[in-house]
């Protein structure tokens, strides 16, 4: 069974409502038939209904049954407005203003997911990563004992003997351009967790370096070593080490010269990238060359499950994130 299958079956036992602001993309409406057919989640399309369902008819998609809201014709506009106005108040924010905000379906799905009328949201195939992280932050903020919001990708490769039989997390891979030695440990504590909430496997962490064991030394190299201190230090009980190499971190053979004795080296499945220009290359370098499944930017650290998807994605994508996101909100629940 495939990554995304498992993640269908899983969200089938316990269903979950995920809702959509981006009802007027083609792609969102041609998930949405999807995932009606394959009742795995309930979602929630933002738009408005006249356009979405012309849209559906027009390209002879079947979406009947699916709730449809648009935002300033619904009931709990005020409510929802009013609620954003107390959240927001202490910034700055007046009634007037969260009424104008509310309009934006990204917020008023926000509010939906904030007051419980959804369970999580999937945006971003035509908004970009901050106007989808921005109205979380806002208003879901992080989750309890989380600093910092990441963004992982799980990578599914074919044939692949490494990893956790070739799927693993790749963090951060979209969000967090130059994170310090704290911020790294952050991220790697967050992507264990995604790891073993959505592979259920136990995550083995490998914090990634040009360098194995100090084979070079720079300030870069420093960082990481730094990193997978504090990380040994906050998370005794993770299976993790550092700084290592790629080829060290998931190739038995090279482990043994590169790193032995290291409970990670040539087993590692969750990485975790110094920068994000080196997180970003590598997922699409494997994506493409490999032709892995890329699921994501998936983020971590919300207090509910928010994913942001790639303005280049497919109508399939979204669906595998929706199932994704719909598994994140049966355990954040």
């Amino acid at each position: 069974m495939s990554f995304i299958e498992n993640m269908k079956q899983r969200a089938k036992k316990d269903i979950k409502t995920i809702v959509l602001p981006e009802g007027n993309d083609i792609r969102t409406i041609k998930a949405v038939e999807k995932v009606s057919q394959e009742k795995f989640a309930d979602v929630i399309v933002l738009g408005k209904k006249d356009d979405i369902l012309n849209m559906a008819k027009e390209n002879n998609i079947n979406i009947d049954g699916v709730k449809i809201i648009n935002p300033i014709e619904d009931s709990r506009y005020n409510k929802l407005a009013n609620d954003f106005y107390e959240l927001r108040k202490a910034k700055g924010m007046t009634l007037e203003k969260a009424k104008e905000i509310l309009k934006d379906e990204t917020y008023f799905g926000m509010m939906m997911v904030k007051a419980g009328l959804a369970d999580g949201l999937v945006s971003g195939a035509c908004h970009s990563t901050s106007n989808t992280l921005r109205p979380a932050l806002q208003i879901l903020k992080t989750a309890p004992g989380t600093k910092l919001v990441s963004a992982f990708f799980v990578m599914v490769v074919p044939d692949c003997e490494y990893g956790e039989n070739g799927t693993f997390i790749f963090s951060d891979s979209g969000l967090n351009e130059y994170p310090d030695a704290e911020s790294l440990a952050e991220i790697a504590i967050s992507s264990s967790k995604s790891f073993e909430q959505l592979v259920g496997k136990e995550s083995k962490v490998a914090m990634l370096s040009y360098s194995t064991y100090g084979s070079a030394t720079s300030p870069l190299t420093e960082k990481v070593v730094e990193a997978t201190k504090i990380l040994k230090e906050k998370a005794p009980n993770l299976i993790c080490d550092g700084e290592l190499q790629l080829d060290a971190a998931i190739i038995p053979e090279i482990a043994k010269s590169k790193a032995p004795g290291s409970p990670v080296a040539g087993k590692a499945n969750t990485l975790i990238f110094p920068d994000l220009d080196a997180g970003n290359i590598g997922y699409k370098l494997v994506q493409r060359l490999a032709k892995a499944e890329a699921y994501g930017p998936l983020c971590q650290g919300i207090a509910k499950p928010v994913n942001d998807l790639s303005r280049g994605c497919s109508s399939d994508d979204i669906v595998g994130v929706i199932a994704i996101t719909a598994v994140q909100a049966q355990t954040q629940n």
